[in-house]
């Protein structure tokens, strides 16, 4: 104690120590791993399209050029992807929030009667559910498919997010607000709309940058609900050029042998500068609300 108490550290055994150690590489070798291929993608999209083809590109852009990205701008279905992208995220995450919230408040009062059985059967939809066929077959009858309606309302609410929203409303909302407010003459929907979404700030940012990235990333309901061409995400697009490859095959004919290979290796450039495009603006985003991020993640989680 007397060594703590003069040094002001504490003094770690040799096993200590090698644990560090191991652990500092094993932490530097997870990095690398993750980090990498992003900064591959990166390098990448502004590398000579040649030394893409030919595996030049490691650690470092050779031969800086713009030609991808300005292949991407020339690209016009890129550009209605990105509107509807646009417009499925933000509209769609306003949907998300506002049922998110409508569900999880009931569920918060111990006023209300019927919450534990309401909460039963929203978890057992976390463990069951009707399936692709049926869902589709619904949407259909309601008139949805080949609709942007088809991109936001199936998925409109998620029961994880309910729970973690209610959570938070049991644990970080305290009843005495309540009592006053409604000594104050306040209502249930003015204590809602006044005290407690203002207080709710980090769980609603939390929750609705999960549901933004989930709408941006989301291509899988455009190739199930969505035929029209206008009407697709730009993650739709990003996949047929990851697949197909259809903004550098198309226009080949004619061509000679040197101009047709030279397309050919600009479309090796083209995915990465597609991805970086479309992730662009979620990276753009995260650092306006990542105070409410860090501060809202872990709210709720403690107790149930």
């Amino acid at each position: 104690m007397s060594k703590i108490a003069k040094t002001g550290r504490i003094k770690h055994s040799h096993a200590d120590k090698v644990f560090d150690i191991v652990n500092i590489i094993l932490m530097a070798v997870l990095l690398i791993i993750f980090i990498w291929p992003l900064w591959f993608v990166v390098i990448a999209s502004f590398s000579n399209p040649s030394e893409v083809w030919n595996g030049n590109v490691v650690l470092l852009p050779k031969g800086f050029t713009m030609a991808a990205y300005e292949a991407v701008i020339e690209y016009k279905a890129i550009w209605t992807g990105y509107v509807n992208s646009i417009f499925y995220t933000v509209a769609g995450t306003l949907i998300n929030l506002v049922l998110t919230v409508c569900a999880a408040y009931p569920l918060a009062r111990k006023d209300f009667v019927p919450r534990n059985v309401l909460m039963f059967l929203f978890m057992l939809t976390m463990y069951f559910s009707g399936g692709l066929v049926p869902t589709y077959l619904i949407v259909n009858k309601l008139h949805l498919t080949n609709t942007p309606w088809a991109m936001m309302i199936p998925g409109a609410i998620s029961i994880y997010n309910v729970i973690i929203t209610r959570t938070y409303f049991i644990n970080s909302i305290p009843s005495s607000l309540q009592e006053a407010a409604e000594l104050d003459g306040a209502n249930t929907y003015q204590f809602l709309i006044k005290i407690v979404l203002p207080l709710s700030k980090p769980i609603l940012a939390v929750i609705g940058l999960y549901y933004a990235v989930g709408h941006w990333n989301d291509f899988f309901s455009a190739l199930i609900y969505i035929n029209d061409k206008n009407l697709m995400p730009l993650q739709s697009f990003l996949r047929d050029l990851l697949m197909t490859n259809k903004m550098s095959l198309t226009n080949l004919q004619g061509l000679d042998a040197a101009a047709a290979e030279a397309k050919m290796q600009l479309s090796q450039t083209l995915k990465y500068s597609a991805i970086i495009v479309s992730t662009v603006p979620v990276l753009c985003i995260y650092p306006f609300i990542q105070k409410y991020f860090v501060k809202g993640v872990m709210i709720g989680s403690v107790k149930g």
